[in-house]
């Protein structure tokens, strides 16, 4: 399937390691001209190395990658990174959301919990993703296109972690811009990965044995063994899923919170 995704632009938050890195290689697979951005250069220009040599075999079909520095807690650097981003494309077609703390700063019980790294974990997540739509959607209302992914958290579909609410919050957010923006011929939608194959699985496989009396394996082992599909799914497949969503063939989805996780969600969402 040819997703019409070439020759359009992207911004990508959380972008440097990870679900980030993977979306962007798909995208410039696809022939999108692609910004990463994080706060650590170093990280950034490592993951636009990794990508450039990925894509070196598709030639002048592939698209170009790029690299920004972005404090998501701070409006100015915001604007003037997604500026910038347009400035060096032409446009912005795409915006991916997904700079966060991996699994929240609050994952312990009430009485150990700490008031402000939920409240960090709000600013950067929920507020952060709002600074970047915000940011981003002036450039696409111009093109009259856009996409707006936000990557959630299956946090925000269970009551295990307290941090898990900024991922409900996103939900609504994604559901309120969707109404806004849509007029204007952009989508907002949600996906929440499940268990994937990134550094910071393995972070949490770590924290999870010692909480648990295990091993890091068996922690991994046990996440498999709920997993409907029965293995742990990999950073190209939420690409793949990404691309998807930001293409011109996904335009009657919108507002939609989408669950990517081999089936380990097991509520009934209408």
């Amino acid at each position: 399937m040819d997703l019409q995704l070439t020759g359009k632009a992207a911004f990508i938050t959380g972008g440097s390691m990870g679900i980030g890195k993977a979306i962007a290689l798909e995208f410039v697979r696809e022939g999108v001209n692609v910004v990463i951005a994080a706060r650590r250069l170093e990280h950034l220009e490592a993951a636009a190395a990794e990508i450039r040599e990925a894509v070196k075999p598709l030639g002048d079909a592939a698209g170009q990658i790029s690299v920004a520095c972005v404090d998501t807690t701070d409006m100015d650097s915001v604007e003037a990174a997604i500026a910038s981003a347009a400035d060096r494309y032409g446009r912005l077609d795409i915006l991916v959301n997904g700079a966060a703390h991996p699994g929240g700063l609050v994952r312990s019980e009430l009485e150990n919990a700490d008031p402000q790294g939920l409240l960090q974990d709000i600013d950067i997540k929920v507020v952060g993703y709002f600074r970047c739509a915000k940011a981003a959607a002036p450039h696409m209302r111009r093109n009259g296109f856009g996409r707006i992914i936000n990557i959630g958290g299956l946090t925000g579909r269970g009551s295990k972690q307290i941090s898990g609410m900024r991922n409900v919050a996103i939900v609504h957010m994604t559901k309120t811009l969707s109404d806004q923006l849509g007029p204007f011929g952009i989508t907002v939608n949600t996906i929440h990965p499940g268990v994937v194959e990134t550094p910071h699985i393995h972070e949490l496989y770590e924290k999870e044995a010692q909480k648990q009396g295990l091993t890091a394996e068996q922690v991994e082992a046990n996440y498999i063994k709920v997993t409907p599909i029965r293995r742990v799914l990999q950073p190209e497949e939420m690409g793949w899923i990404a691309a998807f969503l930001a293409s011109p063939k996904s335009g009657t989805i919108t507002g939609e919170s989408i669950g990517c996780d081999g089936g380990l969600t097991r509520g009934i969402f209408l």
